[in-house]
């Protein structure tokens, strides 16, 4: 018996839920990011796996950058 695409999707879904849980905080942006992407990759041609890849990638790239935007904050202008 073969298993359904879903169910592999499924399975991907949950270990990355579990895998996400152990991480520490380290991870910030990665989670949205990851579910956003996979579901956009779902709907664009059910690549929701590769869509949650990119999408964590994505993620954590945009809150480190607003982490540094906040801690540089610009100088007045005079």
């Amino acid at each position: 018996m073969r298993a359904m695409p879903g169910a592999i999707l499924g399975a991907a879904v949950l270990l990355l839920a579990l895998a996400a849980a152990a991480v520490p905080a380290d991870a910030k942006g990665c989670i949205k990011g990851a579910v956003v992407g996979g579901v956009a990759g779902h709907v664009a041609g059910h690549h929701g796996f590769l869509g949650a890849a990119a999408g964590c990638l994505i993620g954590r790239h945009e809150a480190t950058k607003n982490e540094k935007a906040t801690q540089n904050p610009p100088p007045p202008q005079q």
